[in-house]
């Protein structure tokens, strides 16, 4: 059984893992009103997988899909444009578990029959009920992202697919007239000296 989740529970929620939940933190620039989610079995579910990394342990916030394994996810406009360089994909340790994600970018509403077409990059899953698992894109094609819609089309077996946590890292731009603000989602602030300095999580990385 896969060990909890919480400060003094695993070296992963500690010191250290307050560092690396900032890096995923482009949940919170997420239009959670506008986000849809296709063939979701209980409505609205689907917005609750994308969170801070830090509560990717909550076993009662789940997605289920509902007629067969598929899930479709459009997060529509982000608050400001978004250079996307991993995600990580947490499910259950068994059938369930999505086994492939497609990634398409700027479709708006986008449907089941959308994504027939070439996706951006696909990603061959590996269970991770932990959610330690990231998944680098490719990042010059997922610059300027402000549509983004992930396709899980198939499982490991099961008749629908459950999935726990979406965590999604990058860089977010917001435009204004006169000046431009980036927020680096992975770099946190010094209070020493207000310096950024880069952080390396301690993580299993996929390519």
């Amino acid at each position: 059984m896969a060990q909890g989740h919480g400060p003094g529970r695993c070296r992963c929620c500690g010191a250290d893992g307050g560092e690396r939940g900032a890096a995923w933190g482009l949940h919170l620039r997420i239009d959670r009103g506008r986000l849809q989610c296709l063939n979701e079995r209980r409505e609205g579910s689907g917005a609750r997988v994308f969170r801070a990394w830090e509560e990717r342990g909550d076993r009662e916030q789940f997605v289920e899909s509902d007629e067969d394994a598929e899930l479709l996810f459009n997060v529509p406009r982000f608050t400001g444009s978004v250079k996307l360089k991993a995600v990580i994909v947490m499910g259950e340790d068994d059938g369930s578990h999505p086994s492939e994600l497609r990634l398409f970018k700027n479709i708006p509403q986008m449907s089941f029959d959308d994504a027939a077409r070439e996706p951006e990059q696909t990603f061959n899953l590996n269970p991770d009920p932990v959610g330690e698992l990231e998944y680098p894109t490719k990042i010059a094609r997922f610059s300027n992202v402000h549509d983004l819609s992930m396709y899980f089309p198939k499982n490991f077996g099961a008749e629908t697919t459950k999935i726990f946590y979406i965590g999604l890292k990058g860089e977010w731009t917001e435009a204004h007239r006169h000046k431009v603000t980036i927020c680096n989602y992975e770099a946190s602030p010094n209070p020493a000296d207000h310096q950024l300095q880069q952080v390396t999580p301690q993580s299993h990385c996929i390519s």
